[in-house]
């Protein structure tokens, strides 16, 4: 992109509130510019304004606005926009219909079956983007050559097809003509195993295109990957997204004479690759934006610093982006964007919920939940946006991290131009930032003064530090899980910090993290224009495979590489680049046979040998890249090709010539100001940077300003301005801590963050080093860290059932063992009566000891499920077993590791002891179980370490008071709840007792009785009346209710709180002893951990009114063989609530667990799912509807055993003030003769080729009278303050999806 032709080149980031523009002029200098994105009464384009200004200011004329612009001297144009990213979260797209094969209609909507919040009852989702389905009568399985299937055909893949059902292409163009008549011109096509076989996809776009659709998105196209569910969200967004784009790009070519005909126009994707104009499209768009900056630093900061990898920080207005950059760009090839899951590669971007307008909280927003925050200071998510914007614009808006700055004169206002105040004509005032920080102030002293304990007021200033101090926190959490997600040391990084508020928090984000360089580009505020400028043309080809790895695959999987290079190539060479400036980069989707964790690897650093392929050793590759990020191998089992990608670059990037002069002198000073830090305010030079050479040195604390930017060099820190005229900030140590035991709630915002942060690290930890599905895949685990007395202080993920249930396991074993407990012993228990859930969940324990301390100064434990410990049935969940023994082997308290040794010998004979017993079996799977206990143990340890970083910095006695203060913390939130219920009773004349009853399907009743304190914020759950013990399996331990209860006082509460054992010290919980929620230790209790918790759920829900109840069930299904086992739990409906209509096809409460998508389950197991869709009709009416179950009817084409464990098939989910219950489930079996039998709630039977199992499940109850008017819209819609994404944010959504 340089200009020997005497010609501008320039390059635009279009964000979300500024538009910067980044021109390179005839000669070589370099122009930048920055301007609002919207400004109506001013222009209509700001990209095009950009444009104008630039060749108007170089040509010294005047460019009329309302004339096209002369191109002669326009050689290209790059652009990053958010177009597509704000149409998708505005909802603002094309009007779309989905074709979809038949019995899949609303496939979309249930999605993976997860909700997005595992806490709000009114389970807020996204909505789909397409407005009307229609049902494609088509079919394609896999071949399987059971008699009378027919030929088969081989689809692209390799794999063996059935053409069962042509399509039906006659039925199709009627209903086709109808969306055309009612205004519908966009169609997304997304028919069952088109990735290896698009010829049906392909007819059918043939058909729309004939009768006059103007956009048709075939998922065979869009991204031809296996799995329908994330490609069908593709060709949907495609299909959304694509007009739109294609309007904006022609209403930009408007703006020039030709309309561009002339000029290179090349736009950013989603992949950090450029691609023409006419080929740019939605579903590769949504990162268009941000991912130019992730190109900037990766062409500039990495290479200045010798390769060193580079930690990418964009801290812009309403939210952060993280990224990392090691030497080739990091991609995720499956991402969720604004509720869409996209597959298509994609630059792994981090976004949190802390920028310049994040808001600032002590008390709740007004539109929140009635409680208060009870003590913690709060950054965000919820943002001032660009209007109001911040309450130093000027325009009423609230306070925000940009004026806690303010108030800590880390901006100065002579800086900023004057464009703020409601006629846009004043500069920023610091004024408004200090009176609405004031009124946060005076909660918080208040606090401080009346609260539980009592402590000094703080200043303006202490509060303002407070506010950033926990921003910066809530940053450096992504940090640390991007990095050792994959094996990294964030402090083995450098910092490249851009963006518009970024370098007021750099130095101490570096600090935190144990980096000690931050390297700062000289056009930072432009950044993401600037990488456009550097950026390569990029073209892709991928397609699905499905051949082994291995040498007699080799020749073909060459062959499909160079097809596909070939393809890029002629690409490129089509526009315009030589073949000298063309390189190209072969990639396989490789994973170990029977698992889902496939890596794209490149093997570019792997040269081929004599037992690879010609492309490269991707098997080296493989091995490495699974060891780096996994920390194991698993060398006798086949890997397995799941796609073949080829990346082809043109290089075209810009080259920086404008360097700045060597220095001359010491910099000059340009001003003197006071900057406060920990301790009070300081002296603080002011430096221009336009102003500072190569080789000048600033010693910190001081402030550097240019137009576009202010960085914050803080004490104890030195910049250093570098040959390209850079910032370079060499981080000093911090200054020791002089933190006190008493309660900080600065600091215990911060503990906060650091308490979770160490259970997140333990449990990445766990899942990088353990072997099993269950856990590495599944995420269904909990690592948590526990008090002195086994309190529980930070949990994650919150795993409903695992909440609080780890606490009673902790404290059993320091009742059970006393004194015997020394240095390197590690606890291994499962057993219900020490505080277990069910047998597969196993728990490690390790206490920790300290130099000078006797006992215990905190423990750490990790729960796993482990696949099988043995007993009747495989998989340990059988679903009629009547004693503990059969379902596995137990432990109640176990020396795991003893004196620091593991004991292999004497755990394996536990594992297998259930083998002993007649009719059962020992464990079924010892390599895993004792892989993954060993994984266990290495969490622990990590977890041992983090603290021990804690107690190194803070002090014993403040780690451990703080870890009171934070359990406290939970328990005032928990009491505001209880007094706000109770008061809200009193004051309409009602009891302050509360009470509710349910029935298992057995007729069982669960009771409560709830009565509530009201000068103490405290209440009794008495479950006195509930029926005994029973002879299956429905018994729920003790620790399972407690679960069921600190989930349903955090939905109560109604937002983010610790989830510690604070939740519990205001509640006294009584449960008769030998009844089904306090079952005698010889119990079955597998079915209580899945069904009898759920209505534990739905009975203390009911209690306190807050909604009708949900489908209470899990719906467990097992399918199994000699050769394969599968399980599943099934989607129903959610209840309604105040305001709300239930959510149809989602999971609720006690498990979120996501469902197998349909293409896998039938390429990976003997079925054929035939339906999969909403139930219509089973969610209760009321004036707010209660969500519908689902249908999933799966057809056998072996021999199996099928087992289903469910509930509510006798009695129905209740609605709530006069709604109607929610519809029963119900369990068919439809034999291959026509006979239909059902199956009732718990069976195990034998099933043959042809019958067909059919699964209804229960609907959720609606809430208030059906005949009252119905609200404008009760279902609501998840559209985040800010757009969170990215691999941190797939992991957790993924943690909580157990």
């Amino acid at each position: 992109m340089g200009s020997p032709e005497g010609r501008f080149h320039f390059a635009i980031d279009r964000g979300g509130t500024f538009t910067d523009v980044f021109a390179q002029c005839p000669g070589g200098h370099v122009r930048v510019l920055k301007l609002l994105s919207e400004d109506p009464a001013n222009y209509a384009d700001a990209p095009t304004e950009g444009i104008r200004r630039i060749l108007e200011q170089e040509g010294g004329m005047l460019l009329p606005r309302d004339r096209p612009l002369d191109t002669s001297r326009i050689a290209s144009i790059r652009m990053g926009t958010t177009v597509a990213t704000n149409a998708l979260l505005e909802r603002r797209g094309e009007r779309v219909a989905l074709l979809v094969t038949r019995g899949f209609r609303d496939l979309l909507h249930v999605g993976t079956q997860a909700r997005e919040d595992l806490f709000d009852l009114a389970v807020p989702m996204p909505e789909v983007l397409y407005e009307d389905v229609l049902e494609v009568d088509e079919r394609v399985v896999l071949y399987r050559g059971e008699p009378g299937s027919g030929a088969p055909v081989k689809g692209r893949t390799g794999d063996l097809l059935e053409l069962q059902q042509p399509v039906d292409l006659g039925g199709l163009r009627a209903k086709l003509e109808g969306l055309l008549s009612r205004g519908i011109r966009s169609l997304a096509v997304v028919l069952m195993h088109s990735y290896t076989w698009a010829q049906h996809e392909q007819q059918v776009g043939a058909l729309a295109r004939e009768l006059g659709f103007t956009h048709v998105s075939l998922s065979s196209e869009a991204m031809p990957m296996v799995r329908i569910v994330p490609r069908g969200h593709t060709a949907c967004a495609d299909a959304y997204l694509t007009p739109a784009i294609q309007r904006y790009v022609q209403g930009f070519r408007r703006g020039f004479q030709g309309q561009l005909k002339d000029v290179q126009v090349l736009f950013m994707r989603s992949d950090g690759g450029l691609a023409p104009m006419d080929s740019f499209s939605g579903s590769r768009a949504v990162l268009s934006g941000p991912a130019g900056g992730v190109v900037g630093y990766s062409a500039t900061t990495y290479q200045a610093e010798g390769g060193q990898p580079v930690i990418g920080f964009d801290m812009g207005g309403t939210s952060t982006d993280v990224s990392r950059y090691a030497g080739e760009f990091e991609h995720v090839f499956e991402a969720s964007t604004a509720g869409v899951t996209l597959q298509a590669p994609q630059l792994d971007i981090n976004t949190v919920a802390a920028g310049g307008g994040s808001r600032l909280f002590f008390s709740p927003p007004e539109s929140g939940p009635p409680y208060p925050r009870s003590g913690l200071f709060v950054v965000g998510p919820e943002s001032a946006g660009a209007h109001p914007g911040p309450a130093c614009y000027r325009k009423g808006g609230p306070v925000t991290v940009t004026d806690a700055n303010l108030v800590l004169g880390r901006l100065l206002p002579a800086s900023f131009p004057c464009i703020f105040g409601p006629g846009e004509d004043q500069p920023l005032s610091p004024e408004a930032s200090r009176k609405a920080l004031e009124a946060v102030a005076t909660e918080v002293n208040s606090f401080l003064t009346n609260g539980p304990c009592p402590a000094s007021p703080l200043s303006l200033e202490e509060v303002a530090m407070g506010f950033v101090r926990v921003a910066n926190e809530a940053m450096c959490r992504p940090i640390r899980a991007l990095t050792q997600a994959r094996g990294h040391d964030p402090s083995a990084h450098v910092l490249a910090c851009f963006g518009g508020a970024g370098g007021q928090h750099a130095c101490a984000i570096a600090r935190a993290l144990g980096m000690d360089t931050v390297h700062i580009h000289r056009h930072s505020g432009l950044l993401s224009a600037l990488g456009l400028a550097l950026a390569d043309v990029v073209h892709e080809a991928q397609e699905p495979c499905s051949l082994p790895y291995a040498p007699e695959t080799f020749v073909q999987l060459d062959q499909r590489l160079s097809r596909l290079e070939e393809q890029c190539v002629d690409t490129l060479l089509a526009q315009g680049f030589p073949r000298s400036q063309i390189s190209t980069e072969s990639f396989l989707h490789l994973r170990y046979q029977g698992t889902d964790c496939a890596l794209m690897v490149s093997a570019h650093q792997h040269p081929a040998t004599a037992h690879s392929p010609r492309a490269g050793d991707f098997g080296a590759a493989f091995v490495e890249r699974y060891m780096r990020e996994f920390g194991f191998i698993i060398p006798e089992r086949p890997v397995v090709v799941d796609d073949v990608r080829v990346r082809g670059t043109g290089r075209s990037g810009l080259r920086l010539e404008d360097v700045p002069k060597a220095q001359s002198g010491p910099p000059r000073v340009d001003k003197m100001t006071q900057c406060y830090f920990e301790g009070g305010y300081q002296e603080t030079p002011v430096y221009l940077l336009g102003e500072l050479c190569s080789g000048h040195k600033l010693q910190g604390p001081c402030l550097i300003i240019d137009s576009n930017s202010t960085i914050l060099v803080e004490p104890g820190c030195q910049a250093e301005v570098t040959e390209t005229g850079d910032i370079r900030i060499s981080v000093g140590a911090e200054a020791p801590s002089t933190v006190g035991a008493q309660l900080d709630p600065i600091h215990l915002s911060i503990f906060s963050h650091r308490f979770m942060s160490i259970a997140e690290q333990m449990g990445r930890i766990l899942q990088r080093t353990a072997i099993s599905t269950n856990i590495k895949e599944r995420l269904d685990f909990s690592c948590a860290l526990f008090g002195p007395d086994g309190g529980l202080v930070s949990n994650a993920p919150h795993i409903p059932v695992h909440l609080g249930a780890m606490q009673e396991t902790v404290q059993f074993q320091i009742q059970h063992l006393g004194a015997d407990l020394h240095p390197g012993d590690v606890l291994l228990s499962n057993h219900p009566s020490a505080g277990g859930s069910h047998l597969p969940d196993l728990t490690v324990i390790t206490p920790v000891f300290w130099p000078g301390q006797t006992r215990p100064v905190f423990y750490v434990a990790s729960r796993g499920h482990h696949a099988d410990i043995g007993g009747i049935t495989p998989g340990s969940m059988p679903p009629h077993s009547t004693t503990l023994q059969q379902e596995g082997a137990v432990f109640l308290s176990f020396k795991l590791v003893q004196g620091g040794v593991f004991q292999e010998d004497a755990v394996t004979e536990a594992l297998r002891a259930p083998g002993k017993i007649p009719g059962c079996s020992g464990t079924r799977n010892l390599h895993d179980n004792l892989s993954d206990l060993r994984a266990q143990v290495a969490a622990n340890q990590k977890g041992i370490q983090l603290v021990g970083e804690l107690i190194g910095q803070y002090g014993l006695d403040v780690v451990q008071a703080y870890m009171g203060h934070i359990q406290a913390n939970a328990e005032l939130a928990v009491r505001d709840m209880l007094r706000a219920f109770g008061s809200s009773r009193q004051a309409r004349g009602l009891p302050l007792e509360v009470s509710a009853e349910d029935h298992m399907d057995d007729g069982s009743p669960i009771r409560l009785r709830v009565q509530i304190n009201l000068s103490q914020g405290s209440a009794v759950f008495d479950f006195s009346g509930t029926g005994p013990e029973v002879f299956g399996n429905l018994n729920a331990p003790r620790a399972i209710t407690l679960s069921a209860l600190i989930y349903c006082l955090r939905c109560l509460v109604g937002r983010d709180i610790p989830l510690n054992q604070g939740c519990l010290a205001p509640v006294r919980v009584v449960i008769p002893r030998g009844s089904i929620l306090d079952p005698t230790p010889e119990a079955a209790v597998v079915g209580g951990n899945v069904l009898t918790s759920q209505r534990v759920v739905d009975v203390i829900l009911g209690a306190f009114g807050a909604c009708a109840a949900s489908q209470g069930c899990m719906n467990n299904v097992t399918l199994g063989n000699a050769h394969m086992g599968y399980y599943e739990t099934v989607a129903g409906g959610a209840g309604a609530g105040p305001g709300w209509h239930g959510r149809s096809g989602v999971h609720s409460h006690m498990t979120n667990t996501r469902i197998t998508d349909p293409e896998i389950l039938e390429s990976r197991y003997p079925v054929i799912v035939r339906r999969f869709e909403l139930r219509l009709g089973s969610g209760g009416r009321g004036r707010f509807r209660g969500g519908d179950g689902v249908i999933r009817e799966l057809l056998f084409r072996e021999e199996a055993l099928l087992s289903v464990l469910t509930e509510r098939r006798a009695f129905q989910p209740y609605g709530l003030h006069g709604g109607e219950p929610g519809a029963r489930g119900l369990n068919l079996l439809i034999r291959k003769d026509g006979r239909t039998v059902n199956l009732g709630g718990k069976t195990s039977v034998p099933v043959f080729p042809g019958d067909v199992f059919c699964l209804h499940t229960p609907g959720g109850g609606g809430y208030g009278d059906p005949e009252d008017p119905v609200p404008p819209s009760g279902s609501p819609q998840h559209i985040p303050a800010f757009l969170e994404r990215g691999s941190v944010y797939e992991y957790r959504r993924a943690q909580e999806a157990v």
